[in-house]
This record gives structure tokens, sequence and C-alpha cells, in this order.
């Protein structure tokens, strides 16, 4: 499939898209009976068909399915599937139910990014003089690696609470608003490692600090009354539901855009649009507007998955890495679990729905993978940590599932459809479970 035959690139993009959602559904399939979450399935079927898996074969048959010169279009695709799914992750995030419990929440997502925070520090000072590359600053290495330890993976997260129907509790609305939070800091203090990597100074994450007071500010003050006309105008035409659509789908490219330029993910832009989308417009225009939308999202989500797996190589660790992999292991585990867990108790919640918040904010999964990108492109961990982290952020991702079921919280199976809906039940058929 290599792009030096007479097959035109687009065409191996279409091939190549229907390569990873075949495997995809497959591993999905298989992760069913294993009791994961689809996500962890997709993202197992990203790395075996990168040069994890499929590359130990001969031949180099991830570039020669996957060529360099088509993974932009692969890319591109894969950014806009993710940014859906984050739109309507933000949509069905319901805030209101934290209402009157904006302290423990605040309270909660400082512990959930402090306790890792501090626990992955310590550890990256005992990995700094075995696995630190050379030249690497130590105050840098263990500002980079702290950060790496106390991210949650949002995007990974708010699949599986919506995989598992944990969208409308308390466990699920805590969870979100938590990891969304604790992310916007961790990816701020990202900018500040970069800057300081580069010897730019801290002038970059004030900066980043304050464009993003302003961009919350129009999206809350400008942007949300805007919305709440715009579909308060709707009527139930389809052609008027097709222009309303196309202005929210732009309006969430045009979010993402704005967050990418201000120095935080694209991802928060999506989710932020989302967030501020009015929940008390007619329902049928509310399930008119939503479905489609997550249908292209399972279509393009898969691809951002191969992606990432592309360029995962976790056949370099070799045994003498095994003791410092335990390490990164129960920093990992430990330091989220007591972060989360434990405040959330406090909170009010029951030993159960504390371990289930645990269990969700320890989740990791591409989220690390881009961090951990940069931390090896600007020559902050080598190819063996990379490894290592790499193993650990699956691993995290990986225990949720098995966890969350022995626990007994959530449903990976999506809820029965009813034969004429309530307005209730029509939004959560419209933006539920996939």
């Amino acid at each position: 499939m290599a792009a030096s035959t007479s097959v035109p690139l687009e065409a191996i993009v279409l091939a190549d898209v229907a390569i990873v959602l075949v495997v995809g559904a497959l591993m999905v399939a298989l992760g069913r009976r294993l009791h994961q979450p689809p996500v962890v399935a997709e993202i197992a079927a990203g790395l075996m068909l990168g040069p994890s898996l499929l590359g130990l074969l001969p031949g180099d048959l991830p570039a020669l399915i996957f060529p360099p010169e088509a993974r932009p279009a692969l890319s591109a695709l894969a950014q806009v599937g993710l940014a859906l799914f984050m739109f309507l992750a933000g949509w069905e995030l319901d805030l209101g139910r934290l209402r009157g419990r904006t302290r423990s929440v605040g309270s909660t997502a400082v512990m959930a990014m402090a306790v890792p925070f501090v626990v992955g520090a310590g550890a990256a000072a005992l990995l700094y003089g075995s696995t630190a590359p050379d030249g690497v600053d130590a105050d840098i290495f263990v500002l980079y690696m702290a950060t790496a330890f106390s991210i949650t993976a949002f995007p990974v997260l708010a699949r599986i609470i919506r995989d598992r129907a944990l969208g409308h509790t308390r466990v699920g609305a805590m969870a979100m608003a938590c990891a969304a939070a604790g992310d916007v800091v961790a990816w701020c203090v990202l900018v500040l490692v970069v800057a300081l990597a580069g010897s730019g100074g801290t002038g970059d994450f004030f900066a980043v600090l304050a464009l993003t007071a302003l961009y919350a500010a129009v999206m809350v003050l400008v942007v949300r009354p805007l919305l709440h006309r715009t579909l308060r105008a709707a009527t139930p035409g389809r052609q008027e539901t097709g222009v309303r659509l196309v202005l929210i789908v732009a309006g969430v490219f045009l979010s993402s855009y704005a967050t990418s330029w201000i120095g935080i993910h694209a991802i928060f832009g999506a989710f932020a649009f989302g967030l501020v989308m009015p929940r008390s417009s007619e329902p049928r225009l509310h399930q008119q507007l939503a479905t489609p939308l997550e249908k292209t999202s399972s279509l393009l989500l898969p691809v951002f998955f191969v992606i990432t797996g592309l360029s995962v190589d976790i056949g370099g660790l070799g045994a003498s890495g095994l003791l410092a992999l335990l390490l990164v292991l129960a920093a990992a585990v430990i330091g989220k679990y007591a972060g989360a867990a434990i405040p959330a108790r406090l909170s009010g919640m029951s030993w159960r729905d504390a371990g289930a918040f645990g269990t969700l904010m320890n989740t990791r999964g591409l989220t690390e993978l881009v961090i951990l990108g940069v931390g090896r492109e600007l020559g902050l961990i080598g190819p063996e940590l990379f490894t290592m982290m790499v193993l650990m952020a699956l691993a995290t991702t990986a225990m949720a599932g098995p966890l969350l079921r022995l626990l007994g919280v959530g449903d990976a199976a999506p809820p029965p459809v009813e034969a004429d809906p309530t307005p209730h039940d029509s939004r959560k058929q419209a933006i539920g479970v996939q």
C-alpha cells in the first residue's frame, strides 16, 4: 500500500481508515469478553498496527500500510473525531449536579493533582541518575516527570464514563470536572517546562494563564448567549436543523483552534464549547443535532489511537528496566488513588464511590502519550523511560474496567431504548453511552 505505486494517496488514506475500523471492531469485541472498556481495546488496536507489534514482522509493515505521506491526512481525520467526541462529552456533562458542592469539588481537584505531582516528583528524583539523558537539568526533569505522573487522560476518562453510563452520576460528573481542571493546570505546567527547557523564561506561562481566562470569559459571556438564541429560534424543519448543525460544528472547530493557539490542548476547546451549549432546548432538536455528530465521532475516533500507536514502540524495554518500571507503576497508582479517593471520601462519598472516583482519575491513556511525546522531542526522557511511562499509561487505563466492575459501579452495556422516549430519555439516547 505504499504511496510510490500508482494508487492515489486519497485511496490509500481511505483503505487505511477501513483497516483501522475493522481491526478496532475486532479488538472491541475481544475487549468486551475480557470486561475491558472499548477505549482500551482501541488503544491496543492502535499499538498493534504500529511498530510495537506489526513492526516486529519483516518488511516494515507499518510504513507500508500507513506510509508517511498519508499520515497527515489520517491525523486530520483523527482530530476531527476527537474534537466532536469531546464536544459531546462536554454537552452531556451537567455541572448543575455539582451545585452546592463547589468547595468539595475544588479541594478534591487540587488534591487529585497535587498528591500525584509530589509522589511523581519523588519517583523522578530516584529515576534521574539512571534514566535521564545526559545534559538534562535535574529540576526540569523532575518538574516534567511530576507533571506526567499527575495527568489524567481527559478524553479517555470521558470515553470510559460514557461507555459505563456514569455521565449522569455524581462520581462521573465530579471526575470530569476534576480531570478538566487538573489537566488545564498540567498543560500550563507543561508550557512552563517547555519554556524552561528552551531557556525562554516564564513569560509564556503567564501569557497562557491570561489568555485562558480571557477565553473562558468570552465563552461564558458571549458564546453561550449566542448559542441560547440560536437554538431557541430553531424550528423543527430539516433545513433549519442542518444550518444549525453546521454552525455548531464550526464553533467546535474554532473553539479548538482558539485553545490550541493559546497553548493548551485543542480538546479543551471542543469540551468547553460543549459545556456552554444549552441543555434546556427542545429535546427533539437536541437529538437531531447530537446523533449525527456521535456517529461521525465513532467512525473517526479509532484513527486517533492508530496515529498515536504508530509513534510508540514498547519493544525496547529490557529486563534491566523491570525494577524502574515497578517504581513507575507504584508511584502512578498510589499517587492518584491517595490524591483522589481519600479526598472524595472526606467530601461525603461512600468508600465504593470514592474508590470508583480514584479508579477513574487513575486513567492516563493517550493524553499521557501526548505529554511523553513532547518530553521525548525535547530530549527530557530517553527511549527506555519513554517505554516505561507508556506501559504505565496503558496499565492504569486498563485497570479501570475490571476495578469498576469489581466495585459494581456503572454499566458497560448501553441503556435500553424506549419505544417513545420522554424528553429526558431522548437526551440520553442522543448523547449517552456509545
